[in-house]
């Protein structure tokens, strides 16, 4: 969607138009992946994780933190919601740690998981009116800056911001919701709960990459979170109301 810029600006006028505080977290792989070829840097991914070494956090630092953030903030300006950008490194907004491989033959360089979130920073911004949009840039408070998962990013926001607010997390991508058949948006499931998952993942009838995605949600409301939905970036509005998309509920 950040690629497109009419999708982009459809989904801000639709979050721009959210009265309630709101937080977007934001990715930009594909365009940190073309930069990075352009440069002479070869991207890998592992398992749809992007292996990031020294060079490649210069890219999607450059990317994230730079150009994708800076440009949402001030496609919000244009729409009179006053927006502010943050990476993890700003006002020690997220603290991370690098990631340590679960197996000894993949090292994911500098990708970043997640220790602390300065959820007072966050609190007062939202309290004085300000839209934040968050960068996938986190670091270590040692001076390392990490590059961590967006969905992540989203899901411990969600989590430390349910101590003050009544939150609710949405995930939007390109898909309409969780999808029963992967190549066909007619299949959403409409709500998914703790046993039902158990079941759609025993029968293998979840496709892989949105696997993370419900870990997370599930996270989230064990941790705080009044609603969880996955679907369509386009349909940010209706996603809000409830009124498309997947509902994550936990019972």
């Amino acid at each position: 969607m950040i690629d497109d810029e009419a999708k982009l600006s459809s989904f801000l006028d639709a979050f721009a138009s959210i009265k309630e505080r709101k937080i977007l977290v934001h990715g930009g792989g594909k365009m940190a992946t073309r930069l990075g070829e352009q440069l002479g840097i070869p991207q890998k991914l592992v398992d749809g994780r992007r292996i990031t070494d020294a060079e490649t956090l210069k890219v999607v630092t450059m990317v994230y933190a730079g150009y994708i953030n800076k440009n949402i903030v001030a496609q919000l300006q244009a729409r009179d919601c006053n927006a502010i950008g943050l990476s993890g490194a700003d006002g020690n907004a997220v603290i991370a740690h690098k990631r340590k491989s679960e197996d000894s033959a993949t090292d994911y360089g500098f990708a970043g998981d997640i220790d602390a979130v300065n959820s007072p920073l966050l609190k007062n911004l939202l309290d004085d009116e300000l839209a934040i949009v968050v960068s996938p840039i986190t670091h270590d408070g040692h001076g390392q800056l990490l590059n961590t998962n967006a969905d992540t990013i989203a899901q411990e926001l969600a989590k430390t911001l349910g101590i003050y607010y009544s939150v609710t997390l949405i995930y939007c991508f390109e898909k309409s919701g969780v999808l029963l058949d992967a190549n066909d948006d007619n299949t959403v499931i409409p709500v998914i709960n703790p046993d039902s998952y158990v079941e759609l993942k025993s029968e293998q009838k979840i496709f892989a990459g949105m696997i993370p995605k419900l870990d997370n949600a599930f996270s989230a409301l064990n941790n705080g979170v009044k609603k969880v939905i996955i679907g369509k970036a386009e349909q940010l509005t209706l996603l809000v109301e409830s009124k498309t998309g997947t509902t994550i509920v936990n019972g």
